[in-house]
């Protein structure tokens, strides 16, 4: 290993979730890919993890696939899938590995399939009807059951800079859809990251979603069980969900922060006050 790989290898690890809003404008892009490079420029190594919700939808209309909901939840058909893999790997992941290079930046797109990195089995989803739990059927839905880091430890060590979309195999190669923010929830887990930032719309957790100064600055994971479908509803569900899963699985600080407002990036990965932190019940 030469010098630059040593230096590479113990620098401090970031794992970036971005999706939703933040995909939405060309120029918003730009600029969080401009501070991402700022983070790489600063020494920091820098896995991005992503899904693109929006644009899965716009690709299925396009093929004239009517989206089905069960339970609230998009079920993936075995021919929907074709098309959510074309979304998420052909067009986003592409498109965000091209201005990452651009930028100065060596990146490499990947899905969970690449080197076996992240296994997944079918997702079943229960739920409480009539005051009795039912099982619904998502299709090719899947949860994550394990995650082989070496092949983004192996583009890190190289100084690339890791992109990778949230489509995942079985134990017996059947292809699935896994919800973005686990994905990245259990890689920042298994690499063990320093930080794991989880970009939202908003500025963290809100105890009053229209009242920017209730804002919560740091919960623990305790904390996190009391407040589910109270203080924490809707969409940030399963964002706080994957830093539960980022906290558990091995990284030692997870973030909600607001992806609208890209500086917060560069407060966040160093370390000073931004957004809603999560800590672990036994962090000093």
């Amino acid at each position: 290993m030469n010098k630059h790989a040593k230096i590479m290898e113990t620098a401090p690890l970031v794992l970036i979730k971005y999706g939703g809003n933040a995909m939405r404008s060309d120029e918003l892009k730009r600029d969080i890919v401009s501070r991402i490079a700022e983070l790489r420029e600063r020494g920091l190594r820098v896995v991005v993890v992503h899904g693109g919700g929006p644009f899965i939808q716009e690709m299925l209309d396009m093929a004239g696939i009517e989206s089905e909901f069960v339970a609230g939840h998009r079920k993936t058909t075995p021919e929907a899938l074709r098309y959510v893999e074309i979304a998420l790997k052909g067009r986003v992941n592409g498109d965000l590995v091209q201005l990452f290079n651009r930028a100065g930046l060596r990146a490499v797109g990947l899905s969970g399939k690449d080197g076996r990195m992240v296994t997944a089995k079918r997702r079943e989803h229960e739920q409480m009807v009539d005051g009795e739990k039912r099982t619904f059927d998502l299709g090719l839905v899947g949860d994550v059951t394990s995650v082989d880091t070496t092949l983004p430890e192996l583009l890190l060590e190289h100084d690339y800079l890791p992109v990778i979309t949230c489509i995942a195999p079985d134990a017996d190669g059947t292809d699935h859809n896994v919800n973005a923010d686990m994905f990245a929830g259990h890689l920042a887990g298994a690499l063990a990251v320093d930080r794991y930032l989880v970009l939202t719309d908003v500025d963290g957790v809100l105890i009053d979603i229209d009242d920017p100064g209730s804002l919560v600055r740091e919960m623990t994971l305790e904390d996190l069980t009391h407040s589910m479908g109270s203080v924490i509803k809707g969409g940030m569900i399963p964002k706080l969900e994957s830093c539960r899963i980022a906290l558990e699985g091995g990284a030692r600080e997870a973030r909600i922060i607001n992806g609208m407002k890209p500086a917060q990036l560069l407060t966040a990965a160093a370390g000073d006050e931004c957004g809603t932190k999560i800590r672990s019940h036994n962090e000093d």
